[in-house]
C-alpha cells in the first residue's frame, strides 16, 4: 500500500466543505447561496493546490455556477436512450440551467476504478549489492578492506 497521503488537511478541508453544502440544503432547500459558496471555496483550493477530487463528486457540481447538484431540489434528472443501447442521464441545473450529461451503463467502470489504473510498487535493489561495486580500501596495517575509505575512517577514530 501506499504511505502517508500528501496534503491529507487540503482533502479533508474539501470533504467538510462538500458535506457543509450538503447539510445546509437538507436543512433549509433555499439555502443555495450558501451552499454554491461552499462548492465554490471548495473547487478553488482543489484548483490552487492542484488535487484530484474523486468523479463522484464532480458529477454531483455544476460546473458552470458551482452549485451542488441534487435532483428535486437544486436539479432536474432525465433518463435518455440512444440507439437503443446506450443510456444516458441529464442532470439539468435549476440555478443556471447548465446540462450535464452522464453515461448509465451497468457495466461501465471508471479508470481510476480498474486494476491498471493502480499503482505497483516498484522492488528497491539490495543494499548488499551496491558495496560489491566498490573499490576496497586499504587498512593502515596495509590489508585491505570491503568499506569504502569514509565509512573506514569513521570506524578508525572510535
Amino acid at each position: 500500500m501506499s504511505g502517508p497521503m500528501k496534503d491529507k488537511d487540503a482533502y479533508q478541508r474539501l470533504n467538510y466543505l462538500y458535506q457543509a453544502a450538503h447539510s445546509v440544503l437538507s436543512q433549509n432547500p433555499e439555502n443555495v447561496e450558501l451552499a454554491r459558496f461552499y462548492c465554490f471555496t471548495q473547487k478553488t483550493i482543489a484548483r490552487r493546490l492542484v488535487l484530484r477530487q474523486d468523479p463522484s463528486v464532480k458529477r454531483t457540481l455544476c460546473k458552470k455556477c458551482f452549485s451542488l447538484l441534487i435532483p428535486g431540489v437544486t436539479a432536474s434528472s432525465r433518463q435518455r436512450r440512444k440507439n437503443n443501447k446506450t443510456r444516458f442521464t441529464v442532470m439539468r441545473c435549476l440555478s443556471c440551467g447548465q446540462n450535464k450529461t452522464l453515461l448509465n451503463d451497468p457495466d461501465h467502470r471508471l479508470w481510476v476504478d480498474r486494476p491498471e489504473a493502480q499503482q505497483v510498487q516498484q522492488k528497491k535493489p539490495d543494499s548488499g549489492s551496491s558495496n560489491k561495486k566498490q573499490p576496497k580500501a586499504k587498512k593502515q596495517d596495509g590489508s585491505e578492506s570491503s568499506k569504502p575509505a569514509a565509512a573506514q575512517s569513521s570506524t578508525s577514530t572510535t
